[in-house]
């Protein structure tokens, strides 16, 4: 028979898991790595250690108060749903009052660690970022499918983050990093509405692949925004930011990500869908690489 004292250490572990999957840290990896490539493409100086981990830890602490936030608003939609019904506020496994106090925490010891350590511009974007997600863009999910469009905006300022903590200020490269990052984000949420139609439904979100079952507009959207995107992965080349083989790589690199998803618009499989996720996966930081080490 267990003691109390496990019992407690036990409960105190799993509310902690808890609290860790309000962030989701792992999820937001892909945010502050878009960040740090925004700062280093920007030409900040990766010599400032403090500048560099504040920059970081405090883009990583509002992402995980956002993320908290939405979990919290969303509640009573994500019980409803297969791939989010265990979650702690989903689950009734926290007070929503808890979860509160904890998104807001997240969120303002970021923002004060950015405008402290790195540069109040910075903190001014991160801020811009977690309203438009928080207040805006989750609120409309219920509402419209056209909040996937409005989602992609805040999901597009990280490395807007990173640029004005190296610059100081918000130049034509920083749209350009904006303008990739949005136009890639389409096709990854159109290509995980596919899979996950039937829980969306569940929920009540008027997703596109939800209120046009057929998947033809889902499927032609991706296509376009992927094609969108081509041009502008190339921009940064046309612009003076990074060389030609940066340009050629990103060239091939996107034609692929593009190919994945003309093969989703050919089938409308669940199966080419997912590869359209997987690749989009693969395709985000692999850029960010390639656009790092091309830079002049």
């Amino acid at each position: 028979m267990k003691s109390a004292g496990a019992i407690a250490v036990a409960d105190g572990r799993s509310r902690a898991a808890d609290y860790v999957t309000l962030a989701k840290p792992r999820l937001n990896l892909l945010v502050v790595g878009s960040t740090l490539a925004g700062y280093v493409v920007g030409g900040g100086d990766m010599s400032n250690a403090l500048a560099v981990l504040a920059m970081a830890a405090g883009t990583g602490l509002v992402a995980g108060g956002a993320s908290a936030f939405n979990q919290v608003i969303e509640r009573r939609t994500d019980a409803l749903m297969r791939r989010t019904r265990l979650r702690p506020m989903a689950d009734a496994r926290m007070p929503p009052a808890d979860a509160l106090v904890y998104a807001a925490a997240l969120s303002l010891a970021g923002l004060a660690l950015l405008a402290a350590a790195v540069n109040p511009l910075s903190a001014l974007v991160a801020l811009a970022t977690l309203i438009s997600y928080a207040a805006i863009y989750t609120p409309l999910k219920l509402r419209t499918s056209f909040a996937t469009v409005i989602g992609a905006i805040p999901g597009a300022l990280p490395p807007v983050i990173g640029w004005a903590a190296a610059t100081g200020g918000l130049s034509q490269g920083a749209w350009i990093l904006f303008g990739i990052l949005f136009l890639w984000q389409l096709p990854h949420f159109l290509a995980i509405a596919w899979m996950y139609r039937e829980d969306y439904a569940r929920a009540g979100f008027p997703m596109l692949a939800v209120i046009e079952p057929d998947g033809r507009s889902t499927a032609r959207q991706s296509v376009l925004y992927a094609a969108a995107l081509l041009p502008l992965s190339l921009a940064p080349t046309l612009v003076g930011i990074t060389t030609t083989t940066y340009f050629v790589a990103a060239l091939l690199l996107t034609l692929g990500f593009l190919a994945l998803t003309l093969q989703f618009a050919r089938t409308r499989s669940v199966a080419d869908a997912r590869r359209v996720f997987f690749g989009s996966i693969v395709y985000l930081p692999v850029l960010w690489v390639l656009m790092i080490a091309g830079r002049t």
